[in-house]
């Protein structure tokens, strides 16, 4: 699935909370968000307006490998 062009970290700290990640902190223009459940993941999202196609594929990748889903289904969600 083609990425979404346009994407602000604000609307991907949205999606990434409601899969289950909690803003631990920020410093900056850039937030770290933490997943609680086995195993715990961390991961830092720029507060970008848009972000690069580049760093918005990593980060969904990321998060899909460690949720154990898609990419294609977080795209769904942005």
């Amino acid at each position: 699935m083609k990425l979404p062009r346009g994407v602000t970290g604000e609307r991907l700290i949205t999606v990434l909370e409601v899969v289950g990640y909690v803003v631990i902190r920020q410093k900056g223009s850039h937030v770290r968000l933490q997943h609680q459940g086995p195993p715990t993941h961390t991961i830092t999202v720029p507060l970008h307006n848009p972000l690069k196609t580049g760093t918005l594929h990593g980060i969904l990748t990321e998060v899909a490998l460690m949720r154990c889903t898609t990419v294609d289904s977080l795209v769904d969600r942005l």
